[in-house]
């Protein structure tokens, strides 16, 4: 059963910038090794779950929701087994409980098996 970690939320001025990170665990063999895609995705309070960029599990193909398009970078370092998202400029309709996923390629929160508990951003000033 792995485990995915989130860490790195905070509180943050708008146009300030910030790195999540998910670290995995608990499986014998990484989620490169298991050919896992990764997410991240979001939840602002009274909103469903929304998508925000995924990435392939080589790390070489990437896709993002067009909120964040541009001004935010998903990467994977695959000897670490740890996701990265870094946001810069950011803005106040970005607060959210970040999660990190596991799984398939896709948008849809039903693409990925494994989530981690979340890490809350508030951008704010």
């Amino acid at each position: 059963q792995v485990q995915l970690v989130e860490s790195g939320g905070r509180l943050v001025q708008p146009g300030g910038s910030l790195r999540l990170s998910c670290a995995a665990s608990g499986h014998t063999l990484s989620t490169y090794d298991m050919g896992w895609a990764m997410g991240w995705f979001r939840q602002a309070p009274g909103k469903e779950r929304e998508f925000v960029a995924a990435i392939s599990w080589s790390g070489a193909r990437t896709y993002y929701a067009d909120s964040v398009k541009g001004r935010s970078t998903i990467s994977r370092d695959n000897a670490k087994d740890t996701l990265y998202l870094q946001m810069n400029n950011l803005k106040p309709e970005d607060t959210a409980v970040y999660y990190c996923a596991a799984g398939r390629w896709g948008t849809s929160s039903n693409e990925y098996d494994y989530w981690g508990q979340g890490t809350q951003v508030t951008v704010s000033s």
